[in-house]
């Protein structure tokens, strides 16, 4: 088009009627005229004039897995060679050379253990997941602690069972593991037990216990206290509570009062936010879901007797938690949108 424009300029055509007979504006000509004369500005791809060559790269390669370095790192690998006048780059490109063909990998003794996560474990009703640890309470004497035993069901989060002593053993464990489970009826097979790696929880005194009631033990990964987290919320509530003595228990029986007290206010009177505030004991017994319906119609009420307040058109959620789980990524999902949904 330019050409023929052009074409028709020389033989005596004004511009703006040639672009018009072409039904092209005179600004498009003119702006594809000055691209024509402006030279591509594209760079291309970035080239570092101080990269090494591949023959470098071949040359660090070869030393490290030579017979005399192979057992060397990077950082000791080059002051060897500057001992000998001998320089070929700097440590850090040594390990990226090694990273780029993979030889700079755990190896051997040296890889660190990796432990794997719990299986996901999932609780339909009470009685089918119990989480059990054991904290620290004060005494007088420094140095010194008592030991609280504390058995809670993640399902209703009811502290099921407790043991407070001045050591903590496997064979303690046992014994208290066997009351628990011959007050709460349970029987073989229906029952995981989780906690974390200590001693009382993975003593042979404990296994063998745990073995013949039928309950099916489940632990989680080493110094990951995440993987027992009701547990570990439990004992921030027990040692947040009002009146919990910050300088110690006078003596055991003191200590032993008060957690039986915090016990039946924890079970029948805390509300319990990751169970719609509910109590413990009201959902182990199955009265939530008549407690959390009674809701739901006092916010249906409110709304139809002022609806303007809800504009929205949805009231807050109170259905029921139907499953609770360990571990379970899909349940946290499923939690953290019924909390938005709520909010």
């Amino acid at each position: 088009m330019i050409t023929l424009i052009s074409e028709a300029i020389e033989a005596g055509a004004r511009k703006r009627v040639a672009c018009e007979a072409l039904d092209v504006s005179l600004r498009t000509i003119q702006r594809w005229q000055m691209s024509m004369l402006i030279a591509d500005k594209r760079r291309g791809p970035k080239v570092w004039k101080h990269a090494l060559s591949k023959d470098e790269k071949e040359q660090i390669l070869s030393t490290c897995n030579s017979k005399e370095f192979r057992n060397l790192s990077p950082n000791q690998i080059v002051p060897l060679l500057a001992d000998k006048g001998v320089y070929i780059a700097s440590e850090r490109s040594f390990y990226r050379v090694l990273s780029e063909v993979k030889l700079n990998n755990e190896r051997g003794a040296s890889r660190p253990k990796r432990n794997k996560k719990p299986e996901a474990i999932v609780a339909n009703g009470p009685g089918e997941v119990w989480s059990w640890d054991i904290t620290y309470l004060k005494c007088p004497v420094k140095g010194m602690y008592y030991y609280l035993y504390l058995v809670m069901d993640i399902y209703s989060r009811m502290i099921v069972g407790w043991e407070l002593r001045e050591e903590q053993t496997s064979e303690i464990s046992s014994k208290m593991m066997k009351r628990i489970c011959k007050k709460h009826g349970i029987k073989k097979g229906e029952l995981i037990l989780h906690s974390d790696n200590g001693g009382p929880m993975k003593g042979a005194t404990m296994l063998s216990t745990l073995q013949w009631l039928g309950v099916m033990p489940s632990f989680n990964r080493p110094s990951v206290s995440s993987d027992n987290p009701y547990s570990e919320s439990l004992f921030k509530t027990l040692k947040y509570r009002p009146g919990y003595p910050s300088n110690g228990f006078e003596s055991i029986d003191k200590a032993q009062e008060w957690v039986k007290n915090f016990k039946h206010w924890y079970n029948y009177e805390h509300l319990h936010s990751e169970i719609k505030f509910v109590t413990p004991a009201s959902r182990h017994h199955g009265l939530d879901e008549k407690i959390l319906k009674d809701r739901e119609k006092v916010y249906l009420a409110a709304k139809n007797n002022n609806p303007i307040r809800w504009f929205k058109g949805k009231v807050r959620n109170w259905d029921k938690v139907s499953k609770v789980g360990l571990n379970d990524p899909n349940l946290r999902k499923n939690r953290q949108s019924v909390m938005v949904e709520a909010a």
